[in-house]
């Protein structure tokens, strides 16, 4: 499984506003700054997941992003979902008609078990994860 560049970018852009959460609008420029996400292709993430309803977005010179909801309700799961990722290793398990082999493949069961690893691992992890996970990661090369 591979993540497209789109989640990548998606998840940075939450964690980034997530880690600002209760302090006001977060402004394009500087989410793509500190996430080193070309600006241009961040608008267009961050329209998507206003969208779907992650982030309230306001334009203007006191314009910017805030998370629509709090960074704990917010799962990878959602945001893969959301931006248009697979979790399927194969073609096959999610359009078994691209294989004439499906029903009789042996390896297709294993690859859903992968998937449903995968699954379970994105929806027990949310945005608040990953800002904990990375206050922690910042604070062991801190010290």
């Amino acid at each position: 499984m591979r993540v497209p560049m789109k989640v990548d970018y998606g998840v940075r852009a939450l964690v980034d506003l997530a880690q600002h959460y209760g302090q006001g609008a977060v402004q394009t420029s500087e989410i793509a700054g500190r996430q080193n996400i070309p600006e241009s292709y961040l608008d267009q993430v961050l329209t998507t997941l206003g969208k779907s309803g992650f982030v309230r977005s306001r334009r203007g010179p006191q314009g910017g992003h805030v998370l629509a909801k709090p960074p704990q309700e917010i799962t990878l799961d959602m945001v893969m979902t959301t931006l248009g990722g697979t979790l399927a290793p194969l073609d096959c398990l999610d359009d078994p008609s691209t294989c004439v082999m499906c029903n009789m493949c042996a390896q297709r069961d294993i690859w859903r078990a992968v998937e449903q690893a995968v699954h379970k691992v994105l929806v027990s992890t949310s945005v608040a994860d990953l800002v904990r996970k990375q206050q922690a990661m910042s604070t062991q090369v801190a010290g």
